[in-house]
Order: structure tokens, then sequence, then C-alpha cells
């Protein structure tokens, strides 16, 4: 497929820095891989020179494999896409000194940062749920604007935040301590350090020659500052973004970093997608008209050549139970009179919560779906034990890791002796483990606990030194199978079955460690260390992105959804209080949650359904709710409401019912 006009426009542009304003469905991702392959082939800029950066695993993988197909293998040899977090992982790998931390650093995900801030808080929060998230994504959210610990302290705080402020020290010092970072210092650690070491920064800008960013529009402060950092005053970068469809402010993202851009890069070139492949001409329309309603830095319009297409349709049910019953008939009548497939129908919600009764329809009329984004491979239990001893074997001061396998399975070390051995790490200034291997361990434990924890020690000890100078697989091996903990899941499982899909789960996390052990012509081998690090980074990133092109209907919230797309679509729950959410309209954050309606109607290729309800159950009493003013916002030349809908003409409906019985002989003749 030949590149358009907008589309080479951007490609070709590699004099100074540029901004590709991406419509949805416009080609961006070709772009990006287009662009890299120019680099490599029209300007001689060897492949590991050049970087991309995007957001998900899953986007940086296709990214690769499309620039490979492109250039194919020799070309293609050193370029480097990843996430965000991958970059900066691999800075701080490679700059590690300078930073002021050891070598075998250990990552903790956003579990083991809850876990240690729940330690901190012991006696201020007691164990509060809702306070420590709220702590966690404080943290948090300092981290992504570049706020550390002592700046803080600076700052005018009301009384809640000097206390919140006071912990995040204490969590730092912690990590610190365990030579452990978060999730947020892999942006945070190398944005500071290039801020603030020329030496490192003229190197990193040496090193990486061309810079291009995907869905630029998400990046929080602290990515925009790393982006800026790394491009320096050469600025040979190419950002592609699209203002409308910033979603994730709740993440830290900054829609206004498209516009510092301006400011920051003077001579920054423009360069528009705004011909959609995606979508019908009618949906684009609509979705165009209700985006005008925001304000815009940047003005663009959406057009397709696909045909204008079917109007939208709004369905209005009783209830949210008669809401899933008449998506589930309207699809299957949809599906019959069409002769689609499963997997081309999309049902989206603004909330989780909202799953559950389509779920329970579709299972009864024994109709396949998948939820996109439910319980992740990582996020099982036992998956996460057999991660916790794996990160213990490449780090013994990895105390969330060691406090959650320690007694898993079962080895008789109980609560009171670990408050006696941590209480004994915290008097020595070291590590839990540290304090096990201690020759004065028994002025504190005796008998059986002392016994059973140098027992654990030792283990830990000699598996390590087998996994690390030996052979890594053998000894995870061998681990799994000394601690016995296939037995101790048939005996602590709901059920035999339950214990069975346990253990599956484990051999599928053991062959990934050992291909990656191993390595392959792709990939080299790589260290157990590396392993783990990169396991845990994947989890993070992707939590429920497994792929798979099963027939199915696919339910997502809207959040999800964004990058993919479907012939059919219904939108359920158009109504105030849902979508807009209740908390964005108490907020006033109403532009946010139009650009999530965007997404979502631009995510429809050929259909899409909008559903309400007349009445709805909400914390136990039942409300009528409006209709979402989006709904009214839209052309509604281009929408048909079922309450006023003009009754089909009698052709029409012999039409109708010669398409169905012709349906019916191709099914009944062995046609799909």
């Amino acid at each position: 497929m030949k590149l358009n006009d907008g589309q080479n426009q951007a490609v070709k542009y590699i004099s100074g820095p540029c901004l590709v304003l991406a419509g949805a469905g416009s080609g961006k991702t070709r772009v990006i891989t287009n662009k890299i392959a120019y680099l490599v082939q029209q300007c001689n800029i060897p492949a590991r020179q050049i970087a991309a950066v995007t957001f998900t695993n899953k986007a940086a993988r296709e990214m690769k494999e499309r620039v490979g197909q492109t250039l194919g293998k020799k070309e293609a040899r050193g370029l480097k896409v990843s996430t965000f977090h991958t970059m900066g992982l691999n800075i701080i790998k490679s700059e590690f000194r300078s930073i002021g931390i050891k070598a075998g650093f250990s990552l903790f995900d956003d579990k083991d940062s809850f876990a240690l801030l729940k330690d901190l808080t012991q006696e201020t929060l007691d164990g509060d749920k809702e306070q420590i998230n709220l702590l966690q994504s404080s943290i948090s959210n300092w981290k992504n604007d570049l706020i550390l610990p002592d700046q803080l302290q600076k700052q005018a705080l009301s009384p809640g935040e000097v206390e919140f402020a006071k912990i995040y020290l204490e969590y730092q010092t912690h990590l610190r301590a365990y030579n452990a970072l978060d999730f947020d210092d892999l942006i945070l650690l190398p944005t500071i350090l290039l801020q603030t070491n020329e030496k490192v920064r003229l190197k990193w800008q040496d090193k990486i020659k061309y810079l291009l960013v995907d869905e630029y529009q998400d990046t929080n402060t602290s990515q925009y500052e790393l982006v800026r950092m790394l491009v320096g005053q050469r600025a040979r970068f190419t950002v592609v973004g699209d203002d409308d469809q910033s979603i994730y402010s709740w993440r830290g993202a900054r829609p206004q970093n498209l516009e510092l851009l301006k400011q920051d890069f003077p001579s920054l070139k423009l360069v528009k997608l705004e011909q959609n492949y995606r979508s019908s001409g009618r949906i684009l329309h609509c979705a165009n008209i209700l985006i005008q309603n925001n304000p815009h830095v940047f003005e663009k319009k959406l057009f397709s050549e696909l045909g204008y297409g079917s109007e939208l349709k709004v369905i209005i049910a009783k209830n949210e139970e008669h809401e899933a019953e008449r998506v589930v008939a309207e699809l299957l009548a949809h599906k019959f009179m069409g002769s689609s497939q499963f997997k081309e129908y999309a049902i989206l919600y603004r909330g989780n919560h909202q799953s559950r009764l389509f779920e329970k329809i579709l299972m009864s009329n024994r109709i396949p779906y998948k939820i996109n984004g439910g319980m992740s491979f990582f996020g099982r239990t036992e998956v996460k034990d057999i991660m916790a001893y794996l990160r213990l074997m490449v780090n013994q001061d990895d105390d969330n890791a060691l406090l959650r396998v320690i007694n898993t399975p079962t080895r008789g070390i109980g609560r009171a002796t670990l408050e006696k051995l941590g209480s004994f790490a915290n008097h020595l200034g070291v590590s839990i483990f540290a304090a096990a291997c201690h020759p004065q361990l028994h002025s504190v434990l005796s008998g059986k606990a002392l016994h059973n924890i140098e027992q654990f020690s030792r283990w830990i000890v000699e598996l390590s030194d087998n996994a690390v100078r030996g052979d890594g697989i053998a000894a995870i091996r061998e681990m799994i199978k000394t601690m016995q903990y296939e037995e101790w899941l048939y005996e602590s499982s709901t059920s035999p079955k339950a214990a069975e899909m346990g253990m599956a789960n484990i051999s599928t996390l053991f062959k990934w460690v050992s291909d990656m052990l191993e390595g392959n012509e792709l990939d080299p081998p790589m260290t157990l260390q590396e392993v783990v690090n990169r396991l845990i980074l994947r989890d993070m990133m992707e939590r429920g992105q497994e792929e798979e092109d099963a027939d199915q209907v696919q339910l997502m919230t809207l959040h999800a959804s964004k990058g993919l797309e479907f012939p059919y679509v219904f939108m359920v729950g158009m109504e105030e209080g849902l979508l807009p959410h209740q908390s964005s309209i108490d907020e006033d954050n109403i532009e946010e949650e139009r650009r999530l309606t965007y997404v979502g109607i631009t995510r429809a290729q050929k259909e899409l359904f909008f559903t309400l309800t007349k009445e709805r159950r909400q914390y136990g009493e039942v409300i009528q709710p409006e209709p979402s003013r989006f709904l009214y916002e839209l052309p509604q030349d281009d929408v048909i409401w079922e309450h006023k809908k003009v009754k089909d003409s009698a052709e029409a409906r012999q039409q109708k019912g010669q398409t169905s019985i012709a349906n019916l002989r191709n099914m009944l003749s062995g046609g799909q």
C-alpha cells in the first residue's frame, strides 16, 4: 500500500524536530516503521543508532516485527524498539555506578511497593488499604513529576501531605537499602542522571542519533523530560500522537506535552494525518462533531474514502439485565443476517463492573467471549510464588520476595519467628536474609525456629550458587522439586483441578525462563538476573495483554480498547454518571470523558450501536439515569434512536426476509 501525502511527508522529514498529529486509524505505525527503514536505507543511519519508544510491550513487539519485515534481519540488527520503561532500565543497567546503586538490583512491582508501604505505615495507617493506595499513587505522581523526597520537604504541603512526604523519604531509603527500584524509578533515575551529568548525557545523545516516540500524548512529565535530554540540541526526533486520544490523565499523562514541544523546539515541523483507513464516513463524521466540543491546540478533521455507511443506532433497555439481553439478541440477529464471526464484535464499557451481566448472558447463550484485561498470568498466586523464589536466587537482599516464600510451602517458620528475625535485621541494619545467615542468630532464636531458618538460608545459598555458577535451568528444576511445591499445592488448593492448573502455569513459567536462559538466533542467552528483571517488567507492562485470534466476542473497557478496531461495536451504558463518569462530572473533567467516547466511536469500522437503560441499580438503590450528553452532541441525522425509529416499509421488510432465508439456506447447506 502506497503512503499518502501526509504519511510520505512525515517519513521524509528528518532534518529537525517533527510532530506527526495522527488521527485514529490514520496509519501511524506505518509511518514509524517506514521512517525507520528510510533512515537506515536512504539516510545511512545504522539501525543501532536509532531508538523507537512506545507504551506497551505488545506495541513494541509489533513495531519490531514490522520493521524486521521491511528491512530484513541484517539491516535491522541493533535497532532499539522498546517501551519507555525498558529503555530506562537499559540506561540504568549501563550507568548504575553513576546513579550510585549496585549492579544486581531488584525491581519492585506495585504489589511489592504496596507491601513495603504497608510495613512502613503499620503504626500510622494500620493497614488501611485505601490510604496506602492513596499514598502509593502520591509517591508515583511525585516521581513522575521528578520530585525527590528532599525537594518535597521544601514545598508548601498540607498536614496530610507532610505525613506522606515523610513516608516517601523512608520508602526511598528502604528501596536503596534493598538495592531495589520501583516502576517509576525506571524513568525518574535516568532522567535525573541525564539532567545532572553532562558526560553521560552526551554519551547517550551520541548513542541515539534518531529517536521516534509513539503515542506521545500519553507521556508524563518525566517521560517528556527524558525525551528532551536524549535528543539534546540536535533535536533529530519524530513524535507521533493525537491529543484527541489522550485518556490517561489519571496515570499522569499530559496532552499538554504536545504544546510544550512547540515552546521547547520552535522549529518544530507539524504533519497532520487526517485520512482514516478504518471507519465509515458516517462514524468519522460523528466522531469529528463530538470532539469539536473540546478545545484544541491543533485542529484536524478525519475523513474516510470507505463510503458513508450505516446510521449509528441507540438501543434503549428497561434495566441493566434487559440491556445485556438486548445486546446479545441484537448481536446474534446481526451475526445471522450478515454471516459474520463472533470475533468481529466488541462490547465496550466504562467500568469493569459492567461486564458481569454481559458475561452471564453470553455464557447462558453459549457464545464464546474473551475479557481483555482479566487476571494476568503473572497475577496468579503460584506464578508469583515461583517468581519470588527466582528473585531471591538472584538477590538475597530482596526482603519482599523472602517474606513471600520463607514459609511457602510451610516450613514451620511462623509470624513470631519472622518478627524476631526482622527486628534482628533492623538492629544490625542489614537485609532479613543477611540476618538469617548471621553467626549471632542464635542470640535471638533457638530450637526448631533457629534450625528451620538456617536450613532455609543454606538451601537458598546453594541454589543461588548453582544457578549463577552452573546450570541455571537445572538449578530451577531442582528448586521446584526439592521444596515439594506440587505436593503442597495439592494439599492447599480448593480442588485437584485447581492444583493441576497451578502446576501447568509453573511449567509455562519454567519454559519461558529456560528459553530466555538458552537464547536463540534472534535473542542472545541471558543471565538469570536479566531473565528475572525482564519477567517482572513484562508482568508490570502486560497485565492481561495476552492475545489470541480465537472466534470470541471481545469484552473490554474503553481504556483497554485504544489502538484496537472491530467491524461491529456496542458501546454500553451511555448514561450520565457512567459516561461521562460521575467522578469526572464532579471534578469538571468532561473533556477527558469526551476523548474516551471519541476513542470508543473510532474503534468501529462498519457499524456502531449505543445502549442505555431507563433504570439502573446503583449502590443498592434504583436510579433513573439521563442519556449521556455525548449522544446529544452527535449529529442527529446520522443517529437512529430506537423509540423514534420509523417502521420499515413493506419492501424493506421483504428484503430483510429474503436475506435471512438465504442465510438459513447457506447454514443448512454446510456454509458458515
